[in-house]
């Protein structure tokens, strides 16, 4: 399913300006969200990013057209992952900005991808790179996050760990992770080339009332390796206990924070959604 230019489309194609730059540079942003009963969860924080991200590249943001799509989309799949991607529309050749952008917006919906999946993890030499401003938002160009989780696959794995060029923990191809110290949850800081993810700000607060505490701080890896448990946090995985880094084994999914924390996204699922999380 997909919307395009005001109305939803059953097939995938439509007129396209052949001189856009998210096409020819990479040049916008997209949003991915979980769609459960027809509404999106994180509704307003998901409308919140893209327009935060819109603004930082100073792409003119259609906050009506972004939320019309997405509510139709999500009424239109009923439980789905739900896309929107915004470009900065044509241009003349060059890397120069247009002087009057007509930014281009679309949207796509699918079935859902089976969340709070058991991963496993393998490293990478690619480096995530943390002076970007590109590295904390959800831009289109992703040749790294691809390349990196198909080497990732070839070792075995279903997920990559990207370092910095610090050498610093920053995420996973899609997903923002955690580590768990007794009753510590440490996750890298935006800082370190992280996008701030939805589903991660969730877990910073909510982690309190569950007894814990959660702070945004950089992780080397030879302390993650010594967790007690990991878990990844994404809009669609949305709470994922990791059990494995290379050969490093993990007991992510019996611990006891992963089972509360999985617990209470199911409720948050319920309350906006009307439904729990299959």
């Amino acid at each position: 399913m997909f919307w395009y230019d005001g109305a939803l489309h059953d097939k995938p194609i439509a007129p396209f300006d052949l001189t856009d730059r998210g096409l020819n540079l990479g040049d916008g942003v997209f949003d991915t969200s979980l769609a459960r009963n027809g509404r999106t969860f994180l509704r307003k924080a998901h409308l919140d990013r893209l327009a935060a991200a819109a603004k930082t590249l100073a792409i003119p943001f259609p906050e009506a057209a972004a939320a019309e799509a997405l509510d139709r989309l999500a009424a239109a799949i009923g439980d789905g992952a739900v896309r929107l991607t915004l470009t900065r529309g044509g241009g003349a050749r060059g890397l120069a900005l247009p002087s009057n952008p007509k930014p281009l917006l679309f949207g796509a919906a699918a079935p859902p991808p089976q969340a709070f999946p058991n991963l496993s993890l393998a490293t990478t030499l690619i480096r995530r790179n943390e002076t970007s401003p590109a590295a904390r938002l959800k831009a289109l160009p992703y040749l790294d996050a691809i390349l990196a989780l198909e080497e990732a696959m070839a070792k075995g794995a279903d997920e990559v760990l990207f370092e910095n060029t610090q050498g610093r923990v920053a995420c996973l191809s899609s997903a923002n992770i955690f580590a768990v110290f007794g009753r510590q949850l440490v996750t890298p800081p935006l800082t370190d080339g992280v996008l701030d993810g939805t589903v991660r700000a969730f877990v910073l607060r909510e982690a309190e009332s569950l007894g814990y505490a959660a702070a945004g701080r950089s992780l080397g890896l030879d302390e993650l390796l010594r967790a007690e448990a990991l878990f990844a946090t994404s809009s669609l995985k949305l709470i994922a206990p990791c059990r494995s880094l290379e050969a490093t084994s993990f007991a992510s999914a019996e611990s006891e924070v992963v089972k509360k924390l999985q617990a209470a996204i199911r409720e948050a699922i319920s309350i906006e959604c009307g439904r729990l999380c299959g």
